[in-house]
């Protein structure tokens, strides 16, 4: 009895580990979905050696703040970032956008109008400047994507999506590609589903380069957008650089990020 008691324990928890792990599998000509195993507290091998040969999650989670500039045609644009709020501000000559981690707040200068939407801008140079690791965040799904092949080198791909309700814009979709020898990221194709809350079939793409290491971690430091045709990138289109970028393990001040007596809620 004993012997049978514990022949049946034992198959319970097998079946108890098997159940924590999420698999997708699909044939080696289809790339929209290959196979993956997740479970709760590990990351696709393919998406965690990425992270690893940036610096890795570990040192990431113990950064709490980040500041970086970008130079524009109308001067110098700088972006403060609480990173586990995520609240920020970007300060530039003509204006100051801010999210206090509840509202998004305009402050203009000099009556200039603001180009643009603040609550589709105040995290996205944030976002794709952090590339690989907001791609860890809560809320998102992996999936093998077909490779990227451009001038002679195959890069593979990871197709990144979230849950429905993550975000502004959960229907965005994201690829990164990767050196197959390094694992750093090479490059990044994208959707923009904030105007349209939809599903797009139209991607962009951005090759990164350039890197610099800060406090250990690996970011880029300049981005290149190409133009695209059929969906796939072409010719170079134009650079953003990074410059003085800084990580902390120290969070700032919510009094940093919050709205101006000047400023307005944008709604």
């Amino acid at each position: 009895m004993k012997q049978l008691l514990y022949t049946l324990f034992l198959g319970l928890m097998l079946f108890s580990c098997k159940s924590e792990v999420k698999k997708e599998t699909i044939s080696e000509t289809d790339y929209t979905k290959e196979t993956l195993d997740v479970t709760t507290s590990i990351y696709p091998e393919n998406i965690s050696k990425v992270f690893e040969a940036h610096g890795g999650l570990d040192n990431w989670n113990q950064m709490q703040s980040l500041a970086f500039t970008m130079t524009k045609p109308t001067g110098k644009e700088v972006t403060t970032v609480n990173l586990k709020s995520r609240e920020s501000v970007i300060t530039t000559p003509n204006h100051t956008l801010g999210f206090d981690g509840k509202d998004v707040w305009l402050d203009t200068k000099n009556k200039e109008e603001y180009q643009g939407n603040p609550k589709f801008y105040y995290n996205l140079m944030f976002y794709f400047h952090t590339m690989p690791f907001v791609l860890a965040d809560n809320g998102i799904n992996y999936e093998v994507a077909k490779p990227l092949s451009f001038e002679g080198v195959e890069y593979p791909g990871i197709k990144i999506s979230y849950d429905s309700g993550v975000g502004a814009s959960s229907d965005d979709e994201y690829v990164l590609y990767y050196n197959p020898t390094s694992f750093k990221m090479e490059w990044l194709a994208y959707t923009v589903t904030f105007n349209s809350k939809a599903k797009s079939e139209q991607w962009s793409f951005i090759k990164y380069s350039n890197w610099h290491t800060i406090e250990g971690l690996v970011l880029p430091e300049t981005l290149t957008w190409y133009l695209v045709e059929d969906n796939l990138p072409v010719k170079k289109r134009n650079d953003l650089q990074f410059t003085n970028v800084t990580l902390s393990k120290q969070s700032l001040a919510a009094s940093t990020f919050a709205k101006p007596e000047t400023a307005v809620v944008v709604e």
